[in-house]
């Protein structure tokens, strides 16, 4: 049970894991087909609370897990995107599971239930549990997702179109990153010069006006993506802050889900490389990536037809 044009949810878990054996793909792929059932039983408990699960799946995995299903044209792994000062670097991963709801223990007993069925089959690589913070705020203190479409433009963002891939339609691609933030030194700066950096003020949410050509440009502009043609195509980011406190921990989960994976990548070479190269997007000087992976979104009856 997924719903990739759904709200932002007031608790998210982000579970990254990869195939334990070779021996192991039959279990995962019986209990990738349990999990509308799954949804379906958690989200009973509470009708308004937006229950749902998307599930991924990595490049090396497709083939096997899926019978020799068509291969999604854009699928392969996470390219390391090196840049004059930082990395998008590329992490292991097979699968992702994007569990959302408004109540975090919902989540929670999904979550449960779902590693009681895959038990030593997967190894864990990475949990992350987020949350939303005020009026959809990150913790660097800014409204996140303010680019993303509405209405009947989300689906012509996210969903694959027959004349894309006859055999991946209705599907998507979802890039996850995540970044840890050094909060003291962003604070450090004025809040003018955060303001720059980002290309949005911070207490109304207002854009600012992009860089003349070849000046340093903000991370809003450098992440607005056009094609050739000079369409602009956008993506939709289900983005929640993750932290402790006690442990200095602050960082941002990037989820990002878009028709044509081409265009996150070309976003994040803009901002690790530069555009022009060389100017990369300031932001990173203060958030780093501890992790990258691409993964595929068939739709449910594919995930439902895995055990056939």
């Amino acid at each position: 049970m997924s719903n990739l044009t759904a709200p932002l949810t007031r608790s998210a878990t982000f579970l990254v894991l990869s195939v334990a054996k070779p021996s192991a793909i039959s279990t995962i792929r019986s209990t990738l087909a349990s999990v509308s059932s799954l949804a379906k039983n958690v989200a009973f408990r509470d009708a308004d609370a937006k229950f749902s699960c998307t599930v991924g799946i990595g490049s090396s995995i497709w083939d096997e897990l899926t019978n020799n299903l068509p291969r999604p044209k854009e699928l392969h792994p996470f390219r390391e995107i090196k840049g004059a000062r930082h990395t998008a670097i590329s992490t292991p991963g097979d699968i992702l599971f994007h569990i959302r709801s408004d109540r975090r223990d919902l989540c929670f007993e999904f979550e449960r239930q779902l590693m009681d069925r895959l038990g030593d089959s997967v190894q864990l690589v990475d949990e992350t549990v987020g949350f939303r913070y005020f009026d959809v705020r990150d913790l660097l203190g800014f409204v996140d997702g303010t680019a993303n479409p509405t209405g009947p433009d989300v689906p012509a963002s996210v969903l694959v179109a027959s004349e894309d891939d006859p055999n991946a339609e209705g599907s998507s691609y979802v890039v996850v990153q995540k970044y840890v933030h050094d909060l003291a030194g962003w604070k450090s700066l004025s809040a003018e010069q955060q303001e720059q950096i980002i290309g949005r003020t911070k207490p109304d949410n207002i854009e600012l006006d992009d860089a003349e050509d070849g000046k340093q440009a903000s991370h809003k502009t450098l992440s607005t993506i056009e094609d050739d043609n000079g369409e602009e195509h956008d993506i939709v980011r289900d983005n929640m802050p993750f932290g402790t406190p006690a442990t200095g921990e602050f960082g941002t989960y990037f989820v990002g889900y878009t028709r044509h994976l081409w265009v996150i990548e070309k976003m994040l070479e803009r901002m690790f490389v530069g555009h022009p190269p060389g100017l990369h997007d300031r932001l990173l000087d203060f958030s780093r990536p501890l992790t990258g992976n691409v993964f595929f979104v068939p739709p449910t009856t594919v995930l439902d037809g895995l055990d056939g």
